[in-house]
């Protein structure tokens, strides 16, 4: 079986050479680099990469474009800033090796902040535990959406993979920050263009539902400190992402015709 390791970068050189470099176990390496304005591309081509560069506003795009240039009979889909160990990839290759009846397999995730592992308490589109990763090409599929796009699966569950990848989700509290203002940017811009913001009380009670389903269902109260942050994150999301899609459609309503049209088409796609 021939296995492809899909990559999707924006602007990643700092942790890209780590993530490919974990990746040899696979029979190639496609990168999808975004947009990038530094060494990203150079450190893929370097790893024996194929490179995809273009602009690419949806991440379903991204996805996309990705799978499309994917040779293998599997696809192991990994970000930029996570890493795969040995014992992982022995039992990857040993799984579609071993002629699976499934389509797709969840892989779990450890999910670093700094040098801490939190394996408890991520949800409420701020984080995972687990990621249908492993996948036939055409069984999975991303909705048009910036940030966390929906998935569909056309195909069996094939079952959990027990080793884990290695997820550095977060530098510090002040990066965790920074990724919620950055993930609340780009759910907003979705809202905006579906014009569907919702409510403020609703999305309040939401907030809720998810502070407490991470902290006590999800058992982030048993990570400390970083447990109720991330609890906390994971409730204003959906706070944050009304009330600056209000903002946006604020902006478009006084703005030109022209200026207002949301971005939305892939541009400059290239493969080398």
């Amino acid at each position: 079986m021939r296995l492809s390791a899909l990559v999707c970068a924006h602007n990643e050189e700092a942790r890209l050479g780590e993530c490919l470099r974990a990746l040899t176990f696979c029979d190639e390496i496609v990168v999808v680099a975004d947009r990038c304005t530094d060494r990203t591309q150079e450190i893929a081509r370097h790893a024996g990469a194929v490179v995809i560069d273009g602009i690419f506003p949806l991440e379903s795009q991204r996805k996309a474009a990705g799978v499309e240039a994917c040779t293998g009979d599997w696809i192991f889909e990994v970000d930029a800033d996570e890493i795969v160990g040995a014992d992982l990839a022995s039992e990857i290759r040993a799984t579609i090796e071993g002629g699976p009846a499934g389509d797709y397999f969840q892989v779990p995730v450890d999910n670093y902040v700094g040098p801490t592992l939190v394996r408890h308490g991520w949800g409420g589109s701020f984080g995972t535990s687990s990621v249908a990763r492993l996948y036939r090409p055409r069984s999975k599929r991303w909705k048009p959406q910036r940030v966390h796009p929906g998935v569909t699966f056309d195909g069996q569950f094939a079952g959990s993979l027990r080793g884990a990848i290695r997820h550095k989700v977060d530098d510090d509290i002040a990066d965790m920050v920074q990724r919620l203002n950055r993930y609340t940017d780009l759910r907003a811009q979705d809202l905006a263009d579906a014009g569907k913001p919702g409510g403020l009380w609703d999305n309040v009670f939401r907030g809720f539902r998810r502070f407490y389903k991470c902290y006590f269902t999800r058992k982030g109260r048993s990570e400390g400190d970083l447990g109720f942050l991330i609890a906390l994150m994971a409730g204003l999301y959906p706070v944050l992402s009304h009330l600056k899609a209000k903002e946006i459609l604020a902006q478009r309503a006084i703005a030109p015709k022209d200026e207002a049209a949301p971005a939305s088409d892939v541009v400059g796609l290239r493969a080398h």
